[in-house]
């Protein structure tokens, strides 16, 4: 039952992408975070394949600016990395993409199972394909920018996962994946051509 009443709440959380905003605005933090100390899902009775067999993995890059301003820079990114349930390895939040959600609630969803943190779900960074080290099989991972907003205490997996915020080049150097690092360079990139936008738009400003 508990199992169940976890994954009906799960469901319920991932239902708007604009959570962040709308629905945890209406709760304390220790009400919300009492729900997100939720089971994480398991098994895959409910997993994507293509038509080829593989594999639908989600995940998100988390990040934020230390300093946030109207002209923070690209130095001043950081993004959250998580450690591997089998071992120290870091990596960003990830997992397979089940057949009741969207590929934006999904990313979502194992973002807070795993990392503990909120945020709003921007554009997707691109897909990749690659292979399972464990086993051996052919996964398509597609990756999402996330925007940090609240950093839970209390999160699903946080008796088996580690997580760090980093500088980019840090991440890049500490990634066991290169397909999330080609990802991080297409979240740098996009970052890089925002903040020249604004910087364009209101120079007065960020001088």
């Amino acid at each position: 039952m508990g199992l169940f009443l976890s994954r009906n709440i799960a469901n319920f959380i991932v239902s708007s992408i604009s959570l962040s905003e709308k629905f945890v605005g209406k709760l304390s933090p220790g009400q919300f975070e009492n729900m997100v100390s939720l089971v994480s899902r398991k098994g895959r009775h409910l997993q994507r394949y293509d038509n080829k067999g593989c594999r639908q993995v989600v995940g998100c890059i988390p990040y934020r600016f230390r300093h946030a301003t109207k002209c923070s820079s690209v130095e001043e990114l950081e993004v959250l990395l998580i450690s591997s349930q089998k071992s120290q390895a870091m990596m960003f939040p990830k997992g397979g993409w089940e057949i009741d959600e969207s590929m934006e609630e999904a990313a979502l969803r194992e973002t807070i199972e795993e990392a503990g943190v909120l945020g709003k779900v921007e554009n997707k960074l691109g897909k990749w394909r690659y292979k399972s080290k464990s086993q051996g099989t052919t996964h398509e991972g597609h990756m999402f920018a996330l925007l940090v907003k609240q950093q839970l205490d209390l999160w699903p997996e946080q008796n088996v996962r580690k997580r760090r915020w980093l500088t980019v080049s840090e991440a890049k150097e500490v990634c066991q994946h290169s397909w999330m690092k080609e990802a991080l360079d297409e979240l740098v990139r996009r970052q890089k051509d925002l903040l020249q936008q604004v910087k364009e738009k209101d120079e007065t400003v960020c001088k």
